[in-house]
């Protein structure tokens, strides 16, 4: 239960912070970005998967970096999820999306590698 609230408050925190580095991208307060984060991992575990099987042979052709693209799609749908709960997340455009789903990949990682280092063993 514990990994599942660290892992929680790390997407939270990588979500505040790639709005802050990416224009475009929009979380009003950090509870939106708590509300944001559980949205976003709906979008990645329902939806996503669903998006890369009917894009494979294209994902196949371009060696992956249409994968780059399926990102800032789900990114914009769990924006547009957020927009229509009312959440204080936005994404305004595909390029915000597509840098976005690039650098919250990136601080994600970095921030859960400091994070979860050493314990969950």
């Amino acid at each position: 239960m514990l990994s599942f609230f660290l892992t929680w408050i790390v997407a939270a925190v990588s979500l505040v912070i790639t709005a802050n580095i990416v224009p475009g991208i929009v979380v009003t307060s950090f509870p939106a970005a708590m509300l944001a984060a559980v949205v976003i991992g709906f979008v990645n575990a329902v939806v996503r998967p669903m998006i890369t099987l009917l894009t494979l042979p294209l994902s196949i052709i371009t060696l992956g970096l249409f994968l780059f693209v399926v990102n800032a799609v789900s990114l914009s749908l769990a924006s547009w999820l957020a927009g229509a709960f009312s959440i204080g997340f936005a994404v305004n455009g595909f390029w915000p999306a597509l840098f976005g789903s690039i650098v919250l990949s990136f601080v994600s990682g970095l921030i859960g590698r400091f994070v979860y280092a050493g314990t969950f063993e």
